[in-house]
This record gives C-alpha cells, sequence and structure tokens, in this order.
C-alpha cells in the first residue's frame, strides 16, 4: 500500500508540469480506462461502441437463431438471411470487438492471459465458426445444417462493451461528489498589475500572479496571502464547518468562500496544480488502480482461458475419435463460446458502479478500493482526538503569566502573534481569544513548526515557543504542576509560552466532543472493533474525553513519529489496522494503516496520506464505511461466484463429460443459463445498500 501511495504522491508532482486548464471547463467524457495490458479506452469512443453494435445486433438477433433455437419472433426461414447476418456479425466483431482483441493482444504480450483474452477467444471463435456455418449452409449445402453462434457473438460483445462502460461510468459517478468542486471557482478574477486590478478570466491566471479578492467572493485559485487579513468559509473544500482566521503568509485554497475581509493574494496553484484539480485526479488515479477483487476476476478469467482451451482441445480429440469430425469441430466450438464470461465480465463493475454512487452520497471519497477489502479482518480503529472525535473548536478558559515581567495580556499577545497565520485549532483559539480581548498580537518574524511540539519565533527580538507540557516534561523545565493538573483534569489542552528555557506563562483550552463520536465508538465495539485514541495532547485531558466516550485504550502526549510506530505496533499480530485522523501531524500514521480515513482533511492529508476521505467530517461516517466494505466486498465475492460458477459446470458439461449416460448439454440450455447467470448478478449488485 506504501508504494501505491508513493505513486500518487508522484502523480500529484507531475501534474505541476501538465498545462494549465480552466477547471470549470474541465470534460469529464474525456476520461480513459484500462481495457487490459495497458490498453486505454476513450469513454466516448466505448459509449458510441456500444451502441453501434447494439443497433446492429437487434436486426441480427430477429434473423439469427439462439444457440440453434428459433424463436418465435425470428424470421430465418430465407436465404439471404444468412448473408445479412454474415454482414452484421462481421462489423459488430470488427468494429464493437476492437477493444478486447487489442486488449487480448497485450495481456498475451504480457504473458498474462485474462479477462481481455477469454473474451477475444470466444468472439473469435464464434465468428470463424459463423462464417465457416454460413459457407457450409449455403455454398456446400451441408446436410445437416451447422449451426452458427453470430447471436452470441454479437449480444457478448454488447454485454461486454456494457460492463465496461458501466465500470466507467462509475469512474465518473463516483467523483460526482468531488466534480461539483469545480464548480465553485469563479469565472473571473481581480488581478493586480502594476497597482492597478483588472478583472481577467481564471484560465488567463497563472502561478505568482497577484489577485485581490473582497469580501463575500469565492477564492479564484491556491495562493498565500500578502497583504490583509480576513476570515475564510473552507466548508465546501476541506468539510470544516468554522470560518478560518486567515493572515499574512496564510495558505488559502481556491473554491473556498472569503468573509468580511479584503486581501491581496499570490497565486501558487491554479488549473491542473490547483487543490480542486488534484482531488478530481485523485480520484480517477484511485478508481484506474484495480482492487484485489478486480484482480481477482482477472485471475479467473485466465484460469477459464486455459481451462477452456484444454477441455475444447481433449473434447475435440474424443470425440473425433468416438464420433466424426463435424461433431467433433461442433462441440469443441460450443465449449469456447460457453466459455465467455457473460456474468464475470459485468460481476464486479456492477457492484463498483453501485458502490461508488452509494459512497458519493454518504460523503464517502474512497482513494483505495483495496482498503474496503481490508475492513473484514480489521481488529484495531486507532484514532486522533482533537478534530476527530471534538470539535476542534478550542475556546480559551483561562491564560495567566508565571514570570513577574509579563502580564497575562503579555502571554496572550506573545502566543497570538506566532499562531498568526496558523490555522490550526488551538492557533484559532488563541487568535480569537486575543481579538475578544481587543489585544493586538505580537509582531512575529521567522515563525516556524515544531514538529509534534509547537511554534518558535521571534518577538522584538527575543525567541519565543508556544509548547505543549509533555515538551516540557521532556526538556526538564520547570512548571506549575499542580495548576496543570488542575486545567488538564477538567480537559483543557493546556499550552505554554517559552523562553531562553523559561516557562513564562500558558493559555488554556476546552473542546467540545462531536455529537456522533460517541455512536462511533459505541459501533465500532459492537463489530469487535477496539478504538484507540492517539493523542498529542496530555494525559489528563485525553482520559476525560475517552472517559466520556467509552475508550479504555489511550495513548497521550505523542509525536507524530509515536503515532505512526503505534501503529506499527498494532500491525504485530498480522490483522490490518484503520487509523483515523483530520491533520497533518496524523500523516504518518494515516499512511502506515492499511485503512487511513482522513476526517475534514486538510489538502496534504487528503492528497498524500488517507485512503478514504470523509467529506462532511463526520465521524460516524466510519460507521457508514465500514457497513459500505463490507456489504461491496460480500457482493463482489457472490458475484465472482456466480460468474465463474456458471463456467465450472457448463464447460464440462458442453464437452459431453456425461455423454457415457446419455446426456450432453444443449447449446439453447447453456445459453438460458448464460443468460440467467447475467440477470442473477445484475439484480445481485443492485442489492447493495447500506442503512442511513
Amino acid at each position: 500500500m506504501a508504494i501505491m501511495k508513493m505513486d500518487n504522491m508522484q502523480n500529484m508532482g507531475d501534474m505541476q508540469h501538465a498545462p494549465e486548464k480552466d477547471m470549470s471547463n474541465m470534460d469529464m467524457s474525456n476520461m480513459d480506462m484500462d481495457m487490459g495490458g495497458g490498453q486505454m479506452m476513450h469513454m466516448g469512443n466505448l459509449k458510441r461502441k456500444f451502441w453501434v453494435s447494439l443497433i446492429l445486433t437487434l436486426p441480427l438477433i430477429v434473423m439469427s437463431p439462439m444457440m440453434g433455437m428459433q424463436l418465435p419472433f425470428q424470421i430465418i426461414a430465407h436465404p439471404w438471411t444468412d448473408y445479412l447476418v454474415a454482414i452484421l456479425g462481421t462489423i459488430i466483431f470488427v468494429y464493437g470487438g476492437q477493444p478486447f482483441l487489442s486488449g487480448a493482444k497485450a495481456e498475451l504480450h504480457n504473458h498474462k492471459p485474462a479477462m481481455m483474452t477469454l473474451i477475444a477467444m470466444g468472439i473469435s471463435v464464434a465468428f470463424i465458426y459463423s462464417i465457416y456455418a454460413v459457407v457450409e449452409n449455403n455454398v456446400l449445402h451441408a446436410t445437416p445444417a451447422v449451426t452458427d453462434f453470430f447471436w452470441e457473438l454479437a449480444t457478448l460483445i454488447d454485454i461486454m462493451l456494457l460492463g465496461h462502460w458501466i465500470e466507467m461510468d462509475t469512474l465518473m459517478s463516483a467523483g460526482s461528489a468531488v466534480d461539483n468542486l469545480a464548480k465553485l471557482l469563479p469565472s473571473t478574477a481581480h488581478k493586480v498589475v502594476a497597482g492597478d486590478v483588472q478583472e481577467v478570466k481564471i484560465a488567463d491566471l497563472v502561478a505568482d500572479d497577484h489577485v485581490q479578492v473582497r469580501a463575500g467572493e469565492k477564492i479564484p485559485a491556491d495562493g498565500v496571502i500578502v497583504s490583509g487579513a480576513t476570515s475564510v468559509n473552507e466548508s465546501m473544500v476541506t468539510g470544516e464547518a468554522r470560518l478560518v482566521e486567515k493572515q499574512v503568509d496564510a495558505q488559502v485554497v481556491g473554491g473556498s468562500v472569503n468573509g468580511e475581509g479584503t486581501f491581496e493574494m499570490r497565486i501558487t496553484g491554479t488549473g491542473e496544480d490547483g487543490y480542486l484539480a488534484q482531488v478530481m485526479k485523485l480520484v480517477s488515479d484511485a478508481q484506474a488502480a484495480k482492487s484485489e477483487q478486480e484482480n481477482m476476476a482477472d485471475r479467473v478469467a485466465g484460469l477459464l482461458f486455459y481451462a477452456a482451451l484444454t477441455v475444447a482441445i481433449v473434447a475435440f480429440i474424443v470425440w473425433l475419435l468416438v464420433g466424426n469430425l463435424a461433431l467433433a469441430l461442433s462441440i469443441a466450438v460450443t465449449v469456447l463460446v460457453i466459455a465467455c464470461p457473460h456474468a464475470l465480465g459485468l460481476a464486479i463493475p456492477l457492484v463498483v458502479a453501485r458502490s461508488t454512487a452509494i459512497a458519493a452520497s454518504h460523503g464517502l471519497l474512497i482513494r483505495n478500493r483495496d482498503a474496503m477489502e481490508q475492513v473484514k479482518k480489521l481488529n484495531y480503529a486507532l484514532m486522533d482526538k482533537t478534530g476527530t472525535l471534538t470539535e476542534g473548536n478550542f475556546k480559551v478558559a483561562e491564560y495567566q503569566s508565571l514570570d513577574p515581567q509579563y502580564q497575562a495580556d503579555d502571554v496572550l499577545q506573545i502566543m497570538a502573534g506566532l499562531e498568526t497565520g496558523s490555522s490550526h485549532p488551538l492557533a484559532v483559539g488563541i487568535l480569537t481569544a486575543a481579538k475578544d480581548q481587543k489585544l493586538t498580537p505580537a509582531p512575529a518574524e521567522d515563525v516556524h513548526q515544531i514538529t509534534g511540539v509547537g511554534l518558535s519565533g521571534t518577538v522584538n527580538g527575543r525567541t519565543y515557543q508556544v509548547v505543549s507540557a509533555a515538551y516540557l516534561d521532556r526538556q526538564q523545565l520547570a512548571y506549575d504542576h499542580a495548576t496543570f493538573d488542575r486545567l488538564a483534569s477538567a480537559g483543557n489542552s493546556v499550552s505554554f509560552l517559552t523562553a531562553d528555557q523559561q516557562v513564562l506563562g500558558y493559555a488554556a483550552q476546552g473542546d467540545q466532543i462531536k455529537p456522533e463520536a460517541k455512536n462511533l465508538i459505541t459501533s465500532l465495539q459492537a463489530q469487535h472493533i477496539t478504538p484507540v485514541m492517539l493523542t498529542g495532547d496530555n494525559a489528563q485531558s485525553a482520559q476525560v474525553v475517552a472517559q466520556q466516550l467509552g475508550i479504555t485504550e489511550v495513548h497521550a502526549s505523542l509525536l507524530p513519529e509515536d503515532k505512526a510506530k503505534l501503529v506499527k505496533q498494532y500491525q504485530a499480530d498480522g490483522s490490518p489496522v484503520m487509523m483515523i485522523g483530520d491533520g497533518v501531524n496524523d500523516a504518518p500514521s494515516l499512511a502506515s494503516a492499511e485503512i487511513g480515513v482522513a476526517i475534514g482533511s486538510g489538502t496534504d492529508v487528503a492528497i498524500d496520506s488517507a485512503d478514504v476521505v470523509l467529506v462532511k467530517s463526520n465521524p460516524n461516517d466510519v460507521v457508514q464505511f465500514l457497513e459500505l466494505a463490507r456489504q461491496t466486498t460480500c457482493k463482489m465475492t457472490q458475484n465472482l461466484w456466480w460468474g465463474a460458477g456458471y463456467n465450472v459446470i457448463t464447460i464440462p458439461l458442453a464437452a459431453g463429460v456425461l455423454a457415457p449416460i446419455g446426456f450432453i448439454l444443449n447449446p439453447m440450455f447453456g445459453a438460458v443459463v448464460m443468460s440467467l447467470s447475467t440477470v442473477i448478478v445484475a439484480i445481485n449488485a443492485m442489492t447493495l445498500h447500506i442503512k442511513d
């Protein structure tokens, strides 16, 4: 899984060199899909091939017997019908069968025959034998008449084209929730050129352009604020429902909505470099990567190819010895035609179509389909606290100075200055408190993040840090433990201001548990999945939340690398682990887990780390994902059994394995069973559903 994620990250980097495009005008019909062995088929071509082949099939059905059986509505008594059917069948074979023949060529070139090879073998044998039948019946006047397989040829090509069209259509439908993000971008922007403001089209913007964003407008592209301050609603992009304060040097995402302030920004990403385009590319990459079940269908098809070919050759030799050439050839061809994977070809695409439609409607963006197949073996669900189980909407409950040279307001001003430009929930809480107290954040320079610890920066020539109690303990810095214990035991997250190895003050902030979090924990426990809290917060605050939610396993005061190590520890027994997180600090553990779930995801987490993104930032959607994953895997397995089971039973019967007791599979009965199997697979896929 780690390799796949690194590939996706590389894909994101490659996009920076792609030509600029207007995201609002992206044509999703230009998508391609892998038709086997790396052969790509254009969505429009596939759709056109299906409809053309279907139209040509309708008259062919009227004039061609089904496995030798004449239906009441058919017209096959006239000599000219055989020639017309042959012409229509040839067009369908050459035009409609082209993707499968090309796919088979690529599979055989790679020495990995699979679905495309099995389909190509079936349609090629059916076509060649049918042409032979037309010649025998109408030129050589064979007696008895030789049965052709044009009916089977045409319907197989139609069904396979439909299956692949459904699969490709699913690729777009699955991303419908994020496809709409492209519509968030405005059509024009206010570009700043030499102090003048000009209205230009979004498509004309390039990296490093400066644009002005006015109050209430949509942000036209990804960028960094160079002047001004505001609050931004990023809910339609990240899932966070609250306003995020933005100052100079803060990053903004194209498609989010500006608040009351006006600011100027420098563009860092437009078109295919922007966040929205990357999310849409992410959907496409995820859907192009086949899941384990889809690979299983290809492996089954490969085995069926060898099995059908072997049985057909053996049957031909046996019946040639005990019968005649015409009988032996007819039975061998029947075996190869019956082996065609009508139901198997639809088994997985139909389930994927249904599953991804349900996922999109429930706010689930599934990047890696293999993650769904890990759910059945899941024992542990590791999760972050802040922003995942809690709202992440902190409010300063208390702030004080611990140094006589500083007033309490001085501590808050310095902390606010260091936190300016950060969108971390704790930073937002401190900035909001300073604003409420009408305190101006102290001007800070050289501010940088200390991973898993806090921030460091310079104010009036002195270097300060905003850190956690765990950092103070590791550095053996003295602080008031009694005060900390009192605040932490009440569920507060406590940040300390330090300078020159001295603790100068603190700010304690409270958070609220998400209403849906309790149901998540209860549901996990009901499914015998142990919830485990991993948090960088202090142990007392973590225990308060854990006790309210019923979580018994808690690991607190963790650095990002500590979380990743714990993921590996829980993986030690060989069972997959699910990690649920919401921020950059959770990225290493999200990447390490078999199932990484991002809640309220930031740009980096959504693109680089998680397998599943919960668009609505609702932790209860994890329960929906688990149910959908189990139902999807179950339906895929059932369909594979139905699709392959038909072939396993009918191939030996068609070969005459029961001939000694007087039974040889009638081709007409084989066709009925084949059609019934396809119908069962389709109905079974459509019954997939989850509770709202």
